[in-house]
């Protein structure tokens, strides 16, 4: 199925194609956070907006019109919503929403469901049902909206996967990334052919990357011996929060059991192995003055945690202070850091006599 090619062409030919931008940094800073609830609900439909900082809050929206599609780009300070569906789930419109992560760190809940975005990963969501979102900085998201059942007919599937997270990390994730960046970015240029032409492509990719599914790239795991293995897999997927024996298992090909054992025979545990390598991402990110101006959060979302309060305990028993204190001490060049092990790591896997 192709899309409209109907709509005016590009500024080529005198045509100026639906283009929309909206900036509270237009708006006076007293007007700044009605004037993005008005502007957010006009596009979004009924949403219940939360702001943890509401006097310092800053927003730019836009919008494009590609082939009959709208694509938004929303950047923003932190904010956290609830979205509660304007249209009935066996609703002609109904709409699917694709949304392609741009900067910082988002979580997206549906129904049960929980997916984290990183820079560069991909999700999609069915608008007709609640969903909600939060993230600790500032972040900057593209959505494409789309009829859910032309979703359905090009991705060939009857029902759609509730949240599936195409990472970064997984073969085609980058090119479907710089597919939908370009379509933004190209919009006011692109005649309607091109741009109807462009899309047809990315629903193509789209569908490749959910049948293929989210899967490590598969060079990691025909190198070396099981150990080396199973080491460069956890450290490349550190980042995903659904990390675990499961993942890891399926990534090298043994059973979960098998891997449990090799970890118990030199006595540890694998969530123990994966939450001390994480701690470790998470101090050098403190300690490193390109990240400083990354909250803590940010920083710990980013490397796999999902929950601050589980972080920080987790964080003063690895380095006896905790992640504020640590990285005021970085920071000034205080010294008295110190490392406390956990009773089941001691060694690294790379050294495991495993073949």
């Amino acid at each position: 199925m192709s899309f409209n090619r109907e709509q005016p062409e590009s500024g080529r030919t005198g045509a100026k194609p639906v283009y929309e931008l909206f900036s509270t940094d237009l708006v006076p800073a007293a007007d700044r956070l009605d004037a993005w609830l008005l502007k957010a609900k006009q596009i979004c439909g009924d949403c219940r907006f939360q702001f943890p900082s509401p006097p310092a809050f800053t927003g730019r929206i836009e919008r494009r019109n590609v082939a009959g599609l709208e694509l938004t780009r929303f950047s923003s300070t932190p904010l956290s919503f609830a979205k509660f569906p304007v249209v009935s789930a066996s609703s002609p419109d109904r709409s699917c929403i694709v949304i392609t992560q741009l900067e910082g760190v988002r979580c997206y809940h549906q129904e049960g469901t929980r997916t984290v975005l990183r820079p560069g990963d991909t999700t999609l969501l069915d608008s007709g049902r609640p969903w909600s979102s939060d993230c600790a900085g500032r972040c900057s998201r593209l959505y494409l909206r789309v009829p859910i059942w032309l979703m359905q007919d090009r991705l060939r599937l009857s029902t759609l996967p509730a949240l599936p997270r195409i990472s970064r990390a997984t073969p085609m994730g980058p090119t479907l990334f710089r597919l939908l960046t370009s379509l933004f970015q190209e919009a006011e240029v692109f005649t309607g052919d091109e741009a109807a032409s462009a899309l047809d492509a990315y629903f193509e990719m789209l569908a490749s990357c959910l049948q293929g599914g989210d899967i490590p790239r598969p060079v990691i795991l025909r190198q070396g011996r099981l150990g080396e293995r199973i080491e460069g897999f956890i450290q490349d997927s550190l980042s995903d929060p659904a990390l675990g024996p499961a993942a890891i298992a399926q990534a090298v090909g043994i059973s979960v059991r098998h891997l449990h054992r090799l970890f118990s025979a030199r006595g540890r545990r694998v969530s123990d192995w994966i939450r001390e390598q994480r701690l470790e991402r998470c101090s050098a990110d403190f300690a490193d003055r390109r990240f400083s101006g990354k909250s803590i959060t940010e920083i710990a979302f980013s490397w796999g945690f999902s929950d601050s309060a589980h972080f920080s305990r987790c964080f003063k028993l690895r380095f006896g202070v905790s992640p504020r204190e640590f990285r005021l001490r970085v920071a000034t060049g205080s010294t008295g850091l110190r490392r406390v092990p956990f009773p089941l790591l001691s060694a690294g896997l790379r050294s495991w006599p495993f073949n």
